[in-house]
């Protein structure tokens, strides 16, 4: 689906998967890595990890790890959301804005059903795009809510120049080749200014796009930390900017320090993100 108004990206949102972010043009120029991605052997992921944005969740946000009370049974690699078909609510253009709602029922792998209302805002007049997700457990048993947002970039398009700053790196900024050898991944708590609910990133200057940065802001009040990660193991050059609810942490050990609170049936939380380039 074709999502697109005034000076937002050129966006196309997947019908089969979540209505994730498969492409994302800005001037022309393709952000998404496409196949310059690596295959973890999981169809559903080697599909969404190639689009510009796939959502992780809404039962587990890594890799497999066991479900507990089970023999030997796994969660999926990020997560049961990807590759679940949503259904459109409405589709509405007005004035300078653009906007999608949809509903991704989710059948999670230890039992019960989440549904996520998924809102797409675009503000044609400024260019930013705004995502905000309800996430209902629907399901008869409680369950710990975990999300997690792949915003990944074709890294053939960064230079030396390119950079990524914000406050909850060290000294505010660092290269995007960040770690040693051809990958790395960290995750640090993400931090908002005061009188701010949205911690905020910037990546660039992007010389294919004029100079223009990347700039992301997400709420932390749910998405209280930042995962970033590249690859550049053949075929893979990608970097992603990952707002996500959990530390870099295996299931037991963030049950164990308190970070696996749960969702009752009926209750929801609000996640939101947002992003432009200029």
């Amino acid at each position: 689906m074709r999502f697109h108004t005034g000076a937002g990206p050129e966006l196309q949102l997947d019908l089969t998967s979540a209505l994730d972010i498969g492409s994302c043009r800005v001037d022309g120029v393709e952000l998404s890595p496409g196949r310059a991605v690596p295959d973890d052997g999981d169809p559903r992921i080697l599909h969404a990890v190639g689009g510009f944005l796939f959502t992780c969740g809404p039962d587990h946000v890594r890799h497999p790890e066991p479900v507990s009370g089970t023999s030997g049974r796994k969660y999926p690699l990020h997560g049961s959301m990807a590759a679940t078909k949503p259904e459109i609510i409405a589709h509405d253009r007005m004035d300078a804005q653009e906007q999608v709602i949809a509903r991704v029922t989710v059948r999670m792998a230890q039992g019960g059903e989440a549904e996520i209302l998924r809102t797409w805002r675009m503000d044609g007049a400024t260019g930013e795009v705004m995502l905000a997700d309800r996430l209902t457990n629907i399901g008869p048993q409680p369950f710990p809510p975990m999300l997690m947002y792949h915003m990944n970039i074709g890294a053939h398009l960064f230079d030396d120049d390119t950079m990524l700053a914000g406050s909850m790196f060290a000294d505010a900024g660092l290269g995007w080749t960040f770690g040693e050898g051809d990958g790395h991944v960290f995750c640090v708590p993400a931090e908002a200014e005061p009188g701010d609910e949205f911690a905020r990133v910037t990546l660039g200057p992007i010389a294919p796009l004029g100079g223009k940065s990347l700039h992301v802001r997400f709420a932390v009040d749910t998405l209280p930390h930042l995962q970033m990660w590249r690859n550049q193991v053949s075929p893979a050059h990608v970097l992603g900017i990952e707002p996500v609810s959990h530390p870099w942490m295996k299931r037991p050990e963030l049950a164990e320090a308190g970070l696996m609170a749960e969702l009752a049936p009926g209750e929801f939380r609000l996640y939101r993100l947002g992003f432009s380039f200029r």
